[in-house]
């Protein structure tokens, strides 16, 4: 709570505008809604049972209508609480490290088991080597070592290889899903995503996020997204950031003094001419090059474990990197596993049953959002993990204590005099607090206990 009461989010950023008969405005339904895994409560669905219903007594619908609404700017409100946390961070002394701040991209499997959502598909996951139903979430994690922020994502499908299985489902099937016009919706520039490639969209959330301020070191991609547009694009920027990223040991040519080789072929030169040397601390063998790629210079590292050990591949533009810091640079990459593994387990990334593409956005986000303000918790405070810091969150809002309770008393008389006189219940339960020092101090006990 402490974090979030350093955020502020304006009404225009949200983009939607607030329902008549809605008694919250959007901030608040917003506020609501990240508070949702805090207090165990899974979906909308599940609110009025809950202990945070009995302090903002509200109906489901309420929350259903604000992320089903194609106008949030959900992107924007991603970055405008992103940008806020990262000046927090920075003005913190005693957390500042020596360590890079890594941009990483990565994707995960959102799998759903309906078949009546919009836009849904089949997916091929490398994960259990077939094709799933669901969706491909494209992310964008902003590291300094310490901790971590998702900074965007997309949700994309695949076409699939049969013309007459699009998308992996059947004309009857594609048919029977959910489909609304979103003509001049914000959601509109999503359902645009999910048709791309993602290297494409990757390199159009760099640059977003460049163009918001992002600084980074280094820019850590797997082979799948190591390719010359990615090293174009890094080179061309005027902010100070470099290239590291895995590469195939495939037919891809890279120009060096003995001609263009590709990657199979450097590795055997290397090892005629003896420049393959042993690392003690990683215990493996390497050797190093520069070649030229993409019309500039860049470093390739090669190493493999054992002497039957298969070789692997890291390309980088950052050409004074040694080969011991560019694979502990690397190994950061696997920052981004975790944070999936964190948010499907604690924050339920992807769980969103609802049929509108625009709620699946929503709730992706959401989930990032909470995450990300775990993140920040738990650089500040003595928290190994963020799954003990979760756990720590929600187990004082199980049961309503007395003083929750007293709480909920005073809550809903100020909600019924604001409704006999038709004042806003906001304003006037902040003037009472503010005026009444009797009220004021129970407020401040409150708070207390509730932290």
């Amino acid at each position: 709570m402490r974090v979030m009461e350093c955020i502020n989010i304006r009404p225009k950023q949200i983009g939607a505008e607030k329902k008549e008969n809605c008694k919250f405005t959007n901030v608040q339904v917003l506020n609501l809604l990240m508070l949702f895994p805090f207090f165990v409560v899974r979906n909308a669905y599940q609110y009025s049972g809950s202990s945070l219903s009995r302090l903002f007594s509200c109906e489901k619908d309420m929350f259903y209508r604000f992320m089903n609404d194609g106008n949030v700017k959900w992107r924007k409100l991603l970055y405008a609480m992103n940008l806020q946390l990262l000046r927090k961070i920075s003005r913190s002394s005693e957390t500042q490290n020596d360590r890079p701040v890594c941009l990483i991209i990565d994707d995960t499997d959102a799998p759903k088991s309906g078949r009546k959502c919009e836009l849904i598909g089949k997916v091929f996951s490398h994960i259990e080597h077939k094709t799933i139903l669901g969706y491909k979430c494209l992310t964008l994690l902003y590291t300094d070592g310490l901790s971590q922020l998702m900074l965007d994502f997309s949700l994309h499908g695949e076409e699939g290889r049969k013309p007459d299985r699009k998308q992996g489902l059947t004309d009857k099937e594609r048919k029977a899903r959910f489909s609304e016009d979103h003509s001049g919706e914000a959601v509109e520039e999503r359902i645009r995503e999910y048709t791309m490639k993602k290297t494409d969209k990757a390199i159009e959330m760099l640059k977003y996020a460049i163009k918001r301020g992002i600084r980074f070191d280094y820019l850590l991609v797997d082979s799948w997204f190591t390719n010359a547009d990615f090293v174009r694009l890094i080179t061309s920027r005027h902010i100070k950031c470099h290239l590291l990223g895995m590469i195939k040991l495939g037919k891809t040519k890279y120009d060096t003094k003995w001609g263009d080789l590709n990657a199979s072929q450097i590795i055997k030169r290397l090892q005629k001419e003896g420049l393959v040397k042993h690392n003690a601390t990683l215990k493996c063998s390497y050797c190093t090059i520069d070649v030229k790629f993409a019309g500039t210079t860049v470093s390739l590292f090669f190493s493999k474990r054992g002497r039957n050990g298969q070789w692997n591949g890291l390309l980088t533009t950052d050409l004074s990197l040694s080969f011991l810091k560019a694979y502990r640079t690397y190994a950061t990459r696997w920052t981004t596993e975790v944070a999936y593994r964190d948010m499907k387990v604690l924050l339920n990334l992807g769980k969103s049953q609802s049929v509108h593409f625009s709620a699946q956005i929503a709730s992706f986000t959401l989930t990032m959002m909470q995450y990300n303000i775990l993140c920040t918790v738990k650089r500040f405070e003595a928290y190994e993990t963020i799954g003990e810091l979760f756990r720590e969150a929600t187990a004082g809002t199980l049961e309503l204590s007395v003083t929750d309770r007293i709480w909920e008393l005073i809550l809903d008389t100020i909600l019924e005099i604001a409704e006999i006189i038709s004042a806003d219940a906001s304003e006037l339960l902040s003037a009472v607090i503010d005026v009444n020092p009797k009220f004021h101090k129970f407020y401040q006990m409150y708070n207390l206990y509730a932290a």
